[in-house]
């Protein structure tokens, strides 16, 4: 067997996480009670309208679609139906499981082909939080802190990931699933 360059097996295993990742978000969105979709699973003290399943998730893919294209903050927009984020506006209406699992698998595909695609050029461009504009970090380095913002931010969603009825092979062997 030929060994492949470590840049290819890099980029293959920062893939599979993230697949890994998204399908365990799936796995809740699909398992959510419509009885939860609008419940708080935290108090969020930035007010009364976070905390609710369907805003985690929108929360969680909106910030992966964010860093996913490596823009400020300020130059990016979502795609329709969705509105831009910030600490002052959320969705008056809550989106929809259809809206949100449409989003997400967009964005899956989105994400395979960035990363798998990744140049040595693209991965060196620095991004600045905007809460700390004196230390940018790489766009690879963002990839890898989204790995760890992900589950931390949907971490209350995991436990619908284990019981959603078929979960998708990544969540249970942490790799993406096919498709």
């Amino acid at each position: 067997m030929a060994e492949l360059p470590m840049e290819t097996t890099l980029r293959t295993a920062l893939w599979q996480q993230f697949g890994a990742a998204i399908d365990m978000l799936e796995n809740a969105l699909v398992a959510c009670p419509d009885t939860l979709w609008q419940e708080h699973l935290w108090i969020d003290a930035e007010g009364p309208d976070y905390g609710t399943f369907w805003d985690i998730t929108f929360h969680t893919l909106y910030w992966l679609d964010l860093y996913l294209t490596g823009r400020s903050v300020e130059a990016f927009t979502p795609p329709a139906p969705f509105k831009k984020r910030s600490d002052d506006v959320i969705a008056n209406q809550p989106y929809t499981r259809d809206e949100l699992h449409t989003y997400l698998k967009h964005l899956r595909k989105k994400c395979q082909s960035t990363i798998t695609e990744l140049s040595d050029e693209q991965g060196h461009p620095p991004f600045h939080f905007p809460w700390d504009r004196e230390n940018p970090i790489s766009y690879v380095e963002l990839q890898l802190y989204t790995l760890r913002h992900g589950p931390r931010t949907c971490g209350p969603t995991e436990p619908l990931s284990r019981t959603a009825r078929r979960p998708r092979r990544g969540a249970r062997l942490g790799r993406a699933s096919e498709g």
